[in-house]
């Protein structure tokens, strides 16, 4: 699980590293979020991992309002960088505890439950690799280059 979320966190930094900061308001259409707060929210991401490897199940209900957007490059890695490293200290656990469940609620009603193993690939790593295929398309739209993810991509080889 390591191995993955470093090299999945890695790719996703550098395509943060390249989020241009005269652009940070700019949308692909009006139901679109930001660039500012698309990148705001892979910066979060990470954060879920604590509520999957700590707590037995997340209510909906009790969710924290959606932090501001950043105003800068800078603030977002900043975030990204915070919580990517605090997930990464609580990733290192052993097959008993990936292999417990963990139940997603809202208001007390049971969703679903799968094992942690599973949610944290979900709702964590799955959640990074999507989000960062629109900032992908993000940047591409802003004519700045895209890094290579799982190969080579138009810009680098």
């Amino acid at each position: 699980m390591l191995a993955e979320y470093d090299h999945e966190m890695g790719t996703t930094r550098r395509l943060l590293e390249r989020v241009p900061e005269d652009k940070l308001s700019w949308k692909p259409h009006e139901k679109s979020r930001s660039l500012s707060e698309l990148a705001t929210h892979l910066g979060n991401i990470p954060n879920w991992a604590a509520r999957i490897l700590t707590e037995p199940f997340f209510d909906l209900a009790g969710a924290p309002p959606i932090p501001p957007p950043k105003e800068s490059r800078s603030a977002i890695l900043d975030t990204f960088d915070q919580s990517t490293r605090q997930a990464r200290q609580l990733i290192d656990r052993t097959d008993a505890e990936y292999t417990s469940r963990w139940t997603l609620k809202r208001g007390g009603q049971e969703l679903f439950s799968m094992p942690r193993a599973a949610a944290l690939r979900s709702f964590v790593l799955n959640h990074v690799i999507h989000h960062r295929g629109q900032l992908s398309v993000y940047l591409r739209l802003n004519d700045v280059p895209v890094p290579a993810i799982y190969g080579p991509s138009a810009d680098e080889g």
